[in-house]
């Protein structure tokens, strides 16, 4: 879901920032700093962008279909009423 490379990249940019002392170690802090960043990320609820493109579709598709019940209602409500709806209603 995540892309690694990404993930090597901020921790790599974040290991670059460490003060020079600290670099010797680099290598073993970039695996955490990559660990804590990738459970960070998969604690949050997050989808993928093919998730989010197709329930986006889904999205429009529905709410075309409701504008279309909601014009058919409207013209429906306008019609004059037949005799048979007034005999019911009385």
């Amino acid at each position: 879901m995540f892309n690694p490379k990404l993930l090597d990249d901020v921790a790599k940019k974040i290991s670059e920032n460490l003060p020079s002392g600290v670099q010797e170690i680099q290598e073993d802090i970039e695996k955490h700093i990559r660990s804590a960043v990738q459970t960070g990320l998969a604690k949050l609820d997050l989808v993928t962008r093919e998730e989010f493109d197709v329930q986006s579709e889904v999205l429009t598709r529905t709410r075309m279909k409701l504008e279309a019940l909601d014009a058919k209602i409207k013209s429906l409500e306008e019609q004059p009423s037949s005799p048979n709806k007034d005999r019911l209603q009385s």
